[in-house]
């Protein structure tokens, strides 16, 4: 038997033994191998939350599609349509998947909105093209105008790539217009009862002053009247005695028995007398009429201070005796504009600064006028309490009073505040550095500033006192 000699395998070089160059190379490759494991974590990291982020970015598309009340059409540059919404899917009553591929013409009710829509398009450039009406098939096969708006879709190469279409029905526009219209009248006619309201509660604390005020000239005419009816008696009996041809004598005798003579000369005086108190009654009824009628847009030119004289004169007669008025302004300041509207601007400030003045030892008020070639200014000081700090930023603001509940209505103020304002001029308050509040008017002269423009020239020192009437 032949023996073979066996031959031993190759013996692997121990760790110990390895080369140090390749341990160096194998350790390499380890590390390679980490780094690209770790950065493939990290993108797959990114990839997820990009992925979350596309997500989030498409719900909120759709969340907006879906909430849009407005009809939306996305087409091609060929008017395939790649987009809709739910607002278009409820119009026309076909699904999502009948809208998406079909042509946009498919959506008007005839071929001439086609037409006009593909004119649009193809004029299309970087600027949408706005408010463009076109007839749409509705989903119960009848037409209705829609408003649509076209805004190109552009590459980042400025390439049109489509057009996004959105719409809405003109009768839910002319629904809302509608509304509009009438919230508009009905704030009109609240502001108009305001003003009215206002008006009369002014007018509610003039009532006494204005019944005195009518007293006067009423019962002037009546004494004078009730004279001549005494006297009409007389008259008949004379006038029929000569009618009758009596002699002479007995008309001379009858004459001076009667004292005819006496009577005729008496009757002009009384007629005079009640000519002037029924003409002073219709001058205080026509002022009435003025400050409680309605709201007209009154533009004439007028004397402003008779304006102040009337409403300082209503005012003192119903307010307390020791209410004390001084006026030191000029005979005439002439403005333009609704009498009737600035008298009742004028009421507010003189009864206001009664209310203001009514715990005071001697309340007083002077009203100073400044007149300059572009402006009237007239400043109402008061030697009340002043204004708080807390009053003075909302003392014009609606419905803000410091009176007691059910003494104002906290309209008075604005609304003289807005007249002012329809006038071109301008009030404002503030306080006296000596104690009190002042109110200042300022309005534009008939030929001089106008509406819009600001103050120019209002004046800042005018006098304190002078003589002048105390109403």
């Amino acid at each position: 038997m032949t023996s073979r000699k066996q031959t031993s395998p190759a013996r692997l070089p121990t760790p110990n033994t390895m080369d140090p160059f390749s341990e160096s190379a194998w350790m390499d490759v380890v590390r390679s191998m980490d780094e690209v494991y770790n950065e493939l974590l990290q993108h797959e990291v990114d990839l997820e939350q990009k992925n979350t982020e596309l997500e989030e970015s498409q719900q909120f598309i759709y969340s907006i599609l879906t909430s849009m009340s407005d009809l939306l059409v996305v087409c091609d540059r060929n008017m395939v349509i790649e987009e809709v919404n739910h607002s278009l899917i409820a119009f026309t009553g076909r699904t999502e998947q009948e809208l998406k591929g079909m042509k946009l013409g498919s959506l008007f009710s005839d071929e001439s909105g086609c037409t006009a829509a593909k004119r649009v398009i193809a004029g299309l450039t970087t600027e949408p093209a706005n408010d463009v009406e076109l007839q749409f098939r509705t989903r119960d096969g009848g037409a209705t105008p829609v408003a649509l708006n076209f805004t190109p879709r552009l590459s980042g190469a400025g390439k049109l790539l489509g057009v996004v279409i959105t719409g809405r029905p003109l009768g839910e526009l002319r629904r809302a217009y509608h509304k509009l219209r009438e919230a508009h009248e009905e704030l009109k006619r609240t502001q108009q009862q305001l003003l009215q309201s206002e008006k009369m509660a002014s007018l509610g604390k003039l009532v006494a002053g204005v019944a005195h005020e009518l007293n006067n000239p009423i019962s002037f005419v009546l004494g004078n009247v009730h004279a001549m009816q005494r006297y009409t008696p007389r008259l008949q009996r004379y006038l029929d005695a000569v009618h009758q041809g009596a002699p002479q004598d007995s008309l001379d005798k009858l004459r001076t028995e009667l004292r005819i003579d006496h009577l005729l000369n008496d009757l002009e005086p009384l007629l005079a007398g009640a000519m002037e108190g029924a003409e002073r009654s219709r001058h205080i009824v026509d002022g009435l009429k003025r400050f409680s009628a309605a709201d007209r847009d009154e533009n004439v030119e007028f004397n402003l201070i008779e304006i102040i004289e009337r409403s300082v004169h209503w005012v003192t007669r119903a307010a307390p005796v020791s209410f004390k008025v001084t006026m030191d302004v000029p005979e005439k300041m002439p403005v333009f504009g609704s009498p009737g509207q600035m008298q009742q601007v004028i009421t507010n400030l003189v009864q206001n600064a009664s209310d203001a003045t009514a715990g005071q030892p001697q309340p007083e008020l002077l009203i100073a006028a400044h007149v300059t070639d572009e402006w009237v200014c007239v400043a109402f000081r008061d030697n009340g309490s002043g204004i708080s700090e807390q009053a003075m930023g909302k003392i014009f603001d609606p419905f803000y009073t410091t009176k007691p509940v059910g003494k104002g209505t906290g309209l008075g103020l604005s609304i003289s505040y807005g007249i002012v304002e329809r006038h071109g001029g301008e009030l404002t308050a503030g306080n006296l550095s000596h104690g009190g509040a002042e109110f200042k008017l300022c309005l534009p002269v008939p030929n001089g500033a106008r509406a819009g423009k600001k103050l120019s020239s209002t004046p800042h020192d005018m006098p304190s006192s002078g003589a002048g009437t105390t109403g």
